[in-house]
């Protein structure tokens, strides 16, 4: 007989543990810039560097969108620092991307730092972090975190 239910409960609360540390740094981040001014980012860039305003998906392979950020749900919105849960979706491209399939994440993103995007002031970085399972288990923090570029 396999002893499921440990294994199954060790995966868990590895995946809960996580999940509480994803969710404590995203308030830790957020509690340091609770004195918003009128300088602090009101927007997010999106692939075509067009300025959006709390977006609810977030396209992070802007060539084919393969890769991104839907069903967002943010909190410190315009403050230095911003964070949003949501589904993370990835093509695992097999046999190649045309005919790959999309499977869905959980995540959790924090955006920061400033740029000026003509009359607005956008987030110039997006980290991204998943809670549990990931598409890209190899990764190290630095390949999840994407700058976002403006047009103007």
């Amino acid at each position: 007989m396999v002893p499921t239910f440990g294994v199954f409960r060790m995966g868990y609360m590895r995946t809960l543990g996580l999940a509480v540390v994803v969710a404590g740094l995203a308030v830790i981040a957020l509690a340091a810039t609770a004195g918003s001014s009128a300088s602090n980012p009101t927007a997010l860039p999106d692939c075509l560097g067009k300025p959006l305003a709390q977006p609810a998906t977030v396209v992070l392979a802007c060539a084919d969108a393969n890769f991104g950020v839907k069903k967002l749900r943010w909190i410190g919105w315009g403050g230095a620092r911003a964070a949003a849960t949501g589904v993370a979706y990835a093509n695992d491209c097999k046999p190649y991307c045309a005919a790959g399939h999309f499977h869905n994440y959980s995540a959790v993103i924090v955006v920061d730092g400033s740029q000026k995007c003509g009359k607005t002031t956008d987030y110039r970085r997006l980290t991204i972090a998943f809670v549990g399972p990931t598409p890209y288990p190899k990764a190290k923090p630095a390949d999840l975190a994407y700058k976002l570029r403006c047009t103007a």
